[in-house]
């Protein structure tokens, strides 16, 4: 012979009595809870008022002074990249290109579509500076006279 046992909807019989036994010694239990925890437990079951914005002051952060101007300079990075960043703060503001080895010569690469960049300069900045798309860097031309000639095209002091 099977049995089945089914479960039973609602709670079990012995959980009613435990609930029936809690709720008729409330008093007691509170009692005993707020003498342990020295009127914690009363204080807990309080509602809470919500904070009242009148008469605080809420700050949301950031600073009230607008953001100085960036003065921008040319940079050329320890791995070829050319750009332009704050020098207040570091931030780079445009990358204008990278020096590239083309059979044993480093080359200047415009940030152009056509150069496979991702993200080409705006076509201001590529009308002024086309003609250094492909400009070799070595010894007679150095690094630091590609930024030097870059920034005087942009207006853009090179980096001390």
């Amino acid at each position: 012979m099977v049995e089945i046992f089914s479960k039973q909807d609602g709670p079990r019989r012995e959980d009613a009595q435990v609930k029936r036994l809690i709720e008729q010694n409330r008093g007691v239990i509170t009692k005993l809870a707020d003498q342990f925890s020295g009127g914690r437990y009363s204080e807990s079951k309080k509602p809470k008022l919500a904070p009242q914005a009148e008469g605080l002051i809420i700050h949301v952060g950031g600073s009230t002074k607008p953001a100085p101007a960036p003065e921008p300079k040319i940079r050329i990075t320890t791995n070829g990249r050319v750009i332009s960043v704050d020098v207040s703060s570091g931030r780079q503001l445009a990358h204008l290109g990278d020096l590239r080895d083309k059979g044993g010569l480093k080359v200047f690469a415009l940030a152009t579509a056509g150069n496979g960049f991702i993200a080409p300069l705006d076509e201001t900045i590529t009308r002024a500076l086309a003609d250094f798309d492909g400009v070799v860097v070595g010894s007679a031309y150095a690094g630091a006279d590609l930024a030097a000639d870059i920034g005087l095209r942009l207006d853009i002091p090179p980096e001390a």
